[in-house]
Parts: C-alpha cells; sequence; structure tokens
C-alpha cells in the first residue's frame, strides 16, 4: 500500500511539474455587451445601463433560483432516504437530517433575498 501511495504522489508531482513548465497563452477581457447592440432580451443586456443594486438583485434571483432547484431535489432525496430506511434509526435519522438541513438553507436563501431586496429599496 505504501509504494502505491509513492506512485501516486511521485505522478503527481510529475504532472505538476509538466503542467508549470507549458507555456502560458496571452489573454483578454471579454465584452460581455458586446453583443447587446440590438435589442436583446438577455438579462446582461437589460441591465447594461443599470446600477449596481440591479445587478445585486439579478444575481441574489439567479442564486435564489438555483438554490430552490436544489432544495427541492434534496427534499426528494431525504423524502426517498425516509421511505426506504426499512426502520433503520441511524437511516432515518440522516434522511430527516438532509430534509431539515435543505429547508433551513431554503429559509436563509429567502432571508438573504429579502435583506437584499430590502437594502436595495432603502438606497
Amino acid at each position: 500500500m505504501k509504494k502505491w501511495k509513492q506512485l501516486v504522489m511521485a505522478c503527481a508531482f510529475v504532472v505538476g511539474l509538466g503542467v508549470s513548465a507549458l507555456p502560458v497563452s496571452p489573454v483578454s477581457a471579454i465584452n460581455v455587451f458586446g453583443g447587446c447592440g440590438g435589442q436583446s432580451a438577455s438579462a446582461v443586456c437589460k441591465a447594461q445601463g443599470d446600477s449596481a443594486t440591479s445587478m445585486a438583485q439579478i444575481i441574489t434571483n439567479t442564486l435564489l433560483l438555483l438554490l430552490g432547484i436544489v432544495s427541492v431535489i434534496m427534499i426528494i432525496i431525504g423524502g426517498i432516504r425516509y421511505t426506504t430506511s426499512a426502520g433503520d434509526a441511524s437511516r432515518i435519522k440522516a434522511a430527516k437530517d438532509t430534509i431539515m438541513y435543505s429547508v433551513v438553507g431554503l429559509v436563509v436563501a429567502l432571508l438573504a433575498y429579502g435583506i437584499v431586496t430590502f437594502v436595495a429599496n432603502r438606497f
């Protein structure tokens, strides 16, 4: 087992050296508003002339949507784990914890949305 560990570490070291020896290509910034010449309906084009508060609201709304989707999926997974636990106490507790943590995460996300909306409307 020790030989495998040494072999893996040696391979990682060689790959790391190889990656660091590669030439770096030049990079430049991308103009995200370049495609907004016409009437585009994307959120980026709509926010082109807006202030930072509207950009924060767009970002918050997008993250809230993603978090809501993940939370619903985790609640469903917790429910499936609960129904398939077959009376095992540790599996029941794990399933209940999954459901509870996903609901708590959803509540925190909704509170964050409320705080961002409140602050954005005040200023």
